[in-house]
């Protein structure tokens, strides 16, 4: 376990964490100083963090962010103190920390149907900041940036009060940490965003650990024909095993992949879901379901700065063209019902996970992402 000169619930505590000094550069592992939390606010020591597509994006510079920052939003771990006018937590509780918060107050929170609440740092112009404007990390003397309201590559990490869920203390912490992120957002799009009905025929676009979970959401919904698309034949086996009926690969195809589905299907699929990212598959994927009342969701972040051009007859002859945010799931309440039906065993985890690598290995697990052998890679601290 990792040795901290501080664990007092007043002080600051100094830890490991990797830090993102710029773009394009490796994570560098630093002693970092973590400030008690503030009013409404909790300090979380972490146990296990997922390594997302959407980290890396900040890497690369698809996801604009302020730097240095501390990236990781995929996590689960313990309380280890709460500020003032915490009433919901303790320390010792099992959490899983939200990059969607909810704060119960704002429009989105209290409609049925929203749940990315107007507190959230996703936003186009994300400050990476606590509610107040400043950070609780200090590297070097330097202030660095929170990702996301989480930021959870560290031993611990300061989170407000609404940006994180008690979950049952009994769950294993290194597997349902992907209930933070990968595997509610893919099965989320399915049954909350989509609302997939039994016997639809489903196409989904990219393998990766959300992807996947898209799959197992449709698998989960009843559908007849769920069609996994990648163009790496290495994800097929997996995708099959969790639910896909047919696997195809783009790359196999002289014509548009949107025509091949349509041509599998007769007119097109009820459901796409695009799980990459890009505005090519974006606009594949709305092409390929059914011209009057196929439904597309994208579930991909989109890349910065990149603008969609399509044909307004694919959207003016029925279809409907949606997003998904964290699968449509309001945060705070549904997180620990998900962990309750892992429990149950009502869906698995363990397929998503294809390698556990302790914290310091983090550019190693980047490195599994991007070269498409790994499917998660779960940190553990």
């Amino acid at each position: 376990m990792p040795t901290c000169s501080a664990s007092n619930r007043f002080g600051v505590i100094k830890c490991k964490a990797a830090v993102l000094w710029e773009a394009n550069k490796p994570f560098s592992l630093e002693e970092v100083e973590v400030a008690p939390p503030k009013a409404h606010e909790v300090r979380i020591k972490i146990v296990a963090t997922g390594i997302c597509r959407s980290d890396d994006h900040v890497v690369t510079g698809a996801l604009t962010m302020p730097f240095p920052i501390i990236l990781g939003h995929e996590a689960a771990g313990v309380v280890e103190s709460v500020g003032e006018k915490v009433t919901s937590l303790k320390p010792g509780d099992a959490v899983i920390p939200l990059f969607v918060p909810q704060c119960g107050e704002c429009r989105s929170c209290l409609s049925t149907k929203g749940n990315l609440c107007s507190k959230n740092d996703i936003s186009s112009s994300p400050t990476g900041l606590m509610a107040d404007g400043t950070t609780r990390f200090t590297c070097k003397g330097k202030a660095i940036h929170h990702f996301i309201g989480t930021s959870t590559f560290t031993e611990y990490t300061v989170v407000h009060e609404t940006a994180v869920a008690k979950i049952d203390s009994a769950a294993p912490l290194e597997k349902v940490c992907l209930i933070g992120c990968g595997f509610s957002t893919g099965y989320g799009a399915v049954l909350q965003t989509a609302k997939v009905e039994a016997g639809s025929t489903c196409a989904v676009f990219g393998l990766g650990g959300v992807g996947l979970s898209v799959v197992m959401g449709c698998k989960a919904a009843g559908a007849s024909r769920i069609i996994a698309i990648d163009i790496n034949k290495d994800k097929f086996a997996k995708a099959k095993e969790l639910g896909a009926t047919e696997c195809i690969n783009p790359k196999d195809f002289k014509k548009p992949i949107h025509e091949v589905l349509t041509e599998m299907t007769g007119q097109g699929v009820d459901y796409s879901f695009e799980v990459i990212g890009r505005i090519e598959t974006m606009t594949e994927a709305l092409a390929s379901c059914h011209y009057n009342y196929g439904v597309s969701v994208i579930v991909g972040v989109p890349p910065a700065a990149q603008k969609i051009t399509f044909d307004p007859m694919l959207l003016f002859s029925g279809r409907t063209w949606k997003g998904s945010v964290f699968g449509g799931w309001k945060s705070k309440d549904a997180v620990p019902k998900l962990v309750a039906d892992y429990m149950k065993k009502k869906f698995v985890l363990d397929p998503l996970i294809t390698h556990t690598l302790p914290f310091t290995k983090i550019n190693e697990g980047f490195d599994l992402l991007r070269t498409g052998k790994s499917i998660r890679s779960v940190l553990v601290l």
